[in-house]
């Protein structure tokens, strides 16, 4: 990948705040630098908002709201529509940012892409499609009538492992619902979000209808505009400890929450599974994007009969891996987002071997700039390990053992989070069985990615509240009325 290539995008991306459909500095004119975690370089620095600028763009989106609110929906569906065609066009560039400031490889940024594409796609046809009802009341004596109303201003934080799709996910419902918004994205990858909402300006959103405020203070910044009486929807994606804190925060002002928050998959492998169909779902559910993902593969439950050859199948796949840059050709697992998670993967296998859990690849950190870890396979893994109960959200795979589907349902189970599972068996009645009794709000039945935006996607438990995408996605941000009329006859 040329340098020069690298060095026109970043040129391009916006350093500013948006705020009112213009771009400014912030407040004071504080910046703050986004790193290259491959490299450990300062790739660009930007401006970092204050608890003024935050409450500024909430004012925007305030001012903006009721011309919005009033748009009509086919406008909205068109202006998405846009934006998605835009997107697409422009794939290549985003696909490389993305790359530059979070680490993934190259052809994993340009699924994210399609991915997140997908979204204004999905939400641009469902703006027209928001429905009521009416009809008379069981006594005969009025009329009911139930519509549907956007929610109000909107805060929205997204993470740092999707910087695309989760931008998209939060912001294309809110759109096409007629919200208007404040975006705070993640300071490791705030510039993907800069250049996509450049984009949406192009496409036409109008000025104040979304706002972005990078910042480094973001306890601060989210605070006070949470803590705002006119602000109406909160939607967080984060852990489950931070995501704790902003509900505490939104409980006064009873705000509308939606929260995707940390999870602990299983992934069940019976013994009846086509192993070969499991080991590539299991290199697809734990090693994309390097295994920091919330739906990522966390602990891998293989019956008895066949954990051993399944360990083994994927500690073939995994010592095949390259790891590097993810601009590099052939780079399969690249550089964690910074060096706590780098720690936090370290102590975790460390904690796992010393419980007496086999290493059959990896289990280090790489001696090379950036912040790199090893991909790694575990196996034999004992109950009580911190792997079995913390997030990994790296490259680590950890295979313990059962002996029956309850065995396996025990274990699976056996966690606060609920957020996804996986399953692998021949059996049709069993894989019904699974579907109803794992604790998570979705589940892949012989399949080892499930996201998709026409699918609702949220969790159990602390696996957070809400649904993004699907049909219920652009609920979240409306809110329903119920009128009722005299009988038209009497």
């Amino acid at each position: 990948m040329s340098e020069n290539r690298e060095s026109d995008l970043l040129g391009r991306v916006p350093d500013g705040l948006y705020i009112g459909g213009e771009w400014r500095p912030a407040t004071g004119g504080g910046t703050f630098g986004v790193t290259d975690p491959s490299t450990g370089e300062v790739v660009k620095e930007i401006a970092d908002a204050s608890v003024e600028d935050g409450v500024a763009a909430l004012d925007a989106a305030c001012e903006a709201y009721e011309s919005w609110s009033r748009t009509p929906a086919r406008r909205r569906a068109e202006i998405l529509r846009r934006a998605f065609d835009l997107l697409t066009e422009r794939k290549d560039d985003v696909a490389l940012l993305m790359t530059i400031e979070m680490g993934k490889p190259l052809g994993e940024s340009a699924g994210e892409v399609t991915y997140g594409a997908e979204f204004l796609r999905w939400f641009s046809e469902e703006a027209a499609h928001v429905q009521g009802r009416y009809g008379a009341n069981p006594e005969g004596t009025g009329r009911m009538i139930v519509t549907q109303h956007p929610v109000g201003p909107c805060y929205l934080i997204t993470p740092w492992n999707f910087p695309l799709a989760m931008a998209t996910r939060k912001i294309a419902p809110a759109l096409a619902a007629g919200c208007t918004m404040v975006v705070k994205p993640a300071s490791q990858t705030p510039l993907t979000t800069l250049l996509f909402t450049q984009l949406l300006e192009d496409a036409g959103v109008p000025a104040g209808v979304v706002n972005v405020i990078n910042t480094s203070a973001s306890g601060k910044v989210s605070e006070a505009i949470i803590t705002d009486p006119r602000l109406r929807k909160l939607s967080f994606t984060g852990s489950t400890e931070v995501g704790q804190k902003l509900l505490a925060q939104a409980a006064p002002g009873v705000l509308r929450t939606s929260m995707e928050l940390g999870g602990n998959a299983p992934f069940i492998v019976f013994d009846d599974a086509d192993l070969d169909k499991a080991v590539d779902g299991a290199i697809a559910a734990k090693f994309r994007n390097i295994g920091e993902a919330c739906t990522a593969a966390n602990r891998f439950i293989v019956h008895t009969s066949v954990a051993e050859e399944f360990a083994r199948r994927v500690t073939e796949r995994v010592r095949a891996f390259r790891t590097g840059r993810g601009t590099e050709e052939g780079v399969t697992i690249g550089p964690l987002i910074d060096e706590r998670a780098v720690e936090k993967a370290d102590e975790l296998v460390r904690d796992a071997v010393a419980n007496g859990a086999t290493l059959r690849v990896g289990g280090e950190k790489l001696d090379r700039p950036g912040t790199f870890y090893a991909a790694t396979v575990l196996s034999d893994v004992a109950s009580g390990s911190r792997i079995l109960r913390e997030e990994i959200f790296g490259p680590v795979v950890a295979i313990t053992s059962f002996t029956d589907e309850d065995d396996a349902v025990r274990i699976a189970n056996d966690t606060e989070f609920g957020l996804v599972g996986y399953v692998y068996t021949r059996d049709l009645a069993r894989g019904q069985r699974m579907i109803e009794r794992l604790e998570t709000g979705m589940m892949g039945l012989n399949v080892g990615v499930v996201s998709n935006p026409a699918a609702p996607f949220g969790g159990w438990k602390l696996s957070g509240l809400g649904r993004e995408g699907g049909a219920e996605g652009i609920h979240e941000y409306l809110q329903t009325k119920y009128t009722l009329t005299p009988d038209p006859f009497a």
